[in-house]
């Protein structure tokens, strides 16, 4: 039997297993990986009433269930995003407190409990959102269930190590500069950052990332991300929004296929041969494969990362002063993060984004000539925890270690485009080989095609079994 959520909520609906039971075991497999740091804090409560208010519907046959793809799932909440009603977000920092517990549901939520998901806490990140780990001052620090010594990744790193052991089978996440995708890649996950737009960030949430940021989810199974994608999806206007006015792409496609990531930040062959087997693969089903050079892909990288520093920088100065925040809590990389925004011109702000514009072109023109690009998600291994600290006030180091660590995570963010990471493999330590596709702007079920075919080869294998499904 598959171990994802799509199995456990077969096993919900069919009876076999009961909702309250799903949800007790999640919570008990929470206490048995307390040391992991994957959850930073409980409402045990809450998704154990989430969880009977299912079953009853179950006994009473509520056709309404029909249409839920994850009936009774347990599944946990990023602690940064949009809100999630009863879910008091702190962003990882000692700035904030757990006082919005009143906020409703934004569109997002509220859509992914309608697919059926139960919710019962929040999942550990950085202060921010700042970093590709998850060691918050505020605590606690998050481990990656496949090696405890090793990041998770960031800022996802939480809800990844959540569900890479096997606590719940899928977790909210969202992605501004690989938060998704770096995450899923160190733990042997899928993840997705939608097309621009596609995702809905309503009706409070709005765009405080000047349209880098999505949110979605990181899951086991190319299936379930499918699934949420599409559960997530309704609503949204333009071709994206029905499957007969943007269907997947049929016949052979022209394959860009980048295994080079530069000599400032070179990938590592093991990584590198994972990518190139992806591509031969599908170029088995009688796709065209062209290699690529890094040389069309640097400046925009390089543009990416400025982009990045400043956009984040303009919205934390915004959002500290909007709501009046003691900055002398946040940590010193935080601080410096903050100070460049209240420092910035506008001409500084507008030169970054002239970048992005830029980059974003030359991506077009890229998909001229190619239907998807195969690339590296991650240049190394999991980084040792403590190789990403915020004890030090400069944010160009930090985007140039980020970088370092996943050249080509935020340019999709910069751009817009759509792109996924699958494991494809496993190192020699047993540590995931992750894969990057991306996509022209609205192929998203291109990826997820795509991802469900090269799942299909079973290079990569669960090292933790699914609470509640197998225990």
């Amino acid at each position: 039997m598959p171990d994802d959520a799509t199995a456990l909520a077969e096993a919900i609906r069919k009876g076999r297993l009961t909702a309250s039971g799903a949800m007790q075991a999640a919570l008990d497999r929470a206490e048995q990986m307390d040391g992991l740091g994957a959850i930073v804090h409980f409402e045990a409560e809450a998704g154990l009433e989430a969880a009977r208010v299912i079953d009853a519907r179950l006994v009473q046959a509520d056709d309404r269930l029909n249409f839920a793809p994850f009936i009774g799932v347990p599944s946990l909440v990023k602690d940064l995003g949009g809100p999630f009603a009863g879910l008091p977000v702190a962003a990882g920092s000692r700035m904030l407190s757990r006082g919005n517990e009143n906020c409703p549901d934004s569109d997002l939520a509220a859509r992914m409990r309608a697919a059926g998901l139960c919710f019962f806490g929040l999942t550990t990140v950085p202060e921010m959102g700042l970093s590709l780990s998850c060691e918050p001052a505020a605590g606690p620090t998050c481990r990656n269930p496949l090696n405890p010594l090793r990041t998770p990744g960031g800022s996802s790193g939480g809800a990844a190590a959540a569900v890479a052991a096997g606590i719940v089978a899928i977790a909210h996440a969202t992605d501004a500069g690989g938060s998704i995708r770096v995450p899923a890649a160190c733990c042997g996950l899928l993840g997705m950052k939608a097309t621009r737009g596609a995702m809905p960030a309503g009706p409070g949430f709005g765009n405080h990332l000047g349209g880098i940021a999505g949110e979605l989810a990181v899951c086991r199974s190319s299936r379930d991300l499918a699934m949420i994608f599409e559960a997530v999806l309704g609503g949204v206007r333009g071709p994206l929004a029905d499957p007969e006015l943007a269907p997947v792409k049929r016949g052979p496609l022209r394959i860009g296929l980048l295994t080079e990531t530069g000599n400032d930040h070179p990938t590592d062959p093991s990584r590198s041969e994972a990518v190139e087997a992806a591509a031969r693969s599908l170029e088995k089903d009688g796709h065209a494969v062209v290699s690529l050079g890094w040389r069309d892909f640097a400046g925009p990288v390089a543009a990416s990362a400025i982009a990045l520093r400043d956009i984040i920088a303009v919205n934390l100065a915004t959002h500290v002063a909007g709501v009046r925040l003691d900055v002398e809590l946040a940590e010193p990389l935080t601080r410096a993060f903050i100070r460049r925004g209240v420092a910035m011109i506008g001409s500084e702000l507008w030169s970054a984004m002239d970048g992005a514009v830029h980059a974003s072109r030359s991506f077009w023109d890229i998909f001229k000539d190619f239907d998807l690009l195969v690339a590296p998600m991650l240049a190394t291994a999991p980084l040792t925890l403590g190789s990403l600290p915020f004890d030090h006030g400069d944010p160009d180091l930090q985007i140039r270690r980020m970088t370092d660590f996943a050249p080509l995570a935020a340019l999709a963010n910069i751009t817009g485009f759509p792109a996924l990471t699958l494991p494809f493999g496993a190192d020699a330590d047993g540590l995931p080989l992750p894969v990057q596709l991306i996509a022209p702007m609205g192929h998203d079920r291109l990826l997820l095609h795509l991802a469900s075919r090269l799942e299909k080869e079973d290079r990569w294998q669960h090292r933790y079994r699914l609470a509640g499904l197998n225990s």
